[in-house]
């Protein structure tokens, strides 16, 4: 069964998603990220350049060659369905991504603005109603704000 984390308090879904992300490939984990399209550009921007000593490499599951999308360690994808990766599934969307059962963790990132944590608990409700144990991982705790 998926482990699901709601990782809440957010103050940067972005920088946050980044390193999140260079955690994730530096143990070696293969992720897709969903959300919003402008979200998902925006990642890829931040992607590029919140490290001037680092890159991950990702790409858009939509674009993609087909060897390009399979040897990316990240993929951005409007939904999960139909990517090469099973391992992490990032979710920066409001909405509960498509597939993500076939995931063996799913990350949702929570930041602190009203409408994102309400269409969270949303969330949160769908997973429990589902049988699934959560995990609640308060950011704002951890990085002192």
């Amino acid at each position: 069964m998926t482990e699901v984390t709601f990782h809440f308090n957010v103050q940067d879904k972005l920088a946050y998603a980044c390193r999140l992300l260079r955690r994730a490939t530096g143990a070696g984990y293969r992720v897709v990220v969903t959300g919003q399209p402008e979200m998902l550009r925006s990642l890829d921007v931040e992607l590029w350049t919140f490290s001037p000593q680092e890159f991950i490499p990702h790409c858009y599951a939509a674009s993609a060659e087909p060897q390009v999308l399979a040897a990316s360690p990240v993929v951005l994808a409007d939904s999960p369905r139909g990517t090469p990766h099973e391992q992490v599934l990032v979710n920066l969307g409001g909405r509960i991504p498509e597939g993500f059962e076939r995931f063996e963790r799913l990350n949702e990132l929570v930041s602190v603005d009203e409408d994102d944590r309400q269409q969270a608990r949303g969330r949160w409700k769908h997973y429990a109603d589902r049988g699934y144990a959560i995990k609640r991982h308060d950011v704002a705790t951890k990085e002192g704000t």
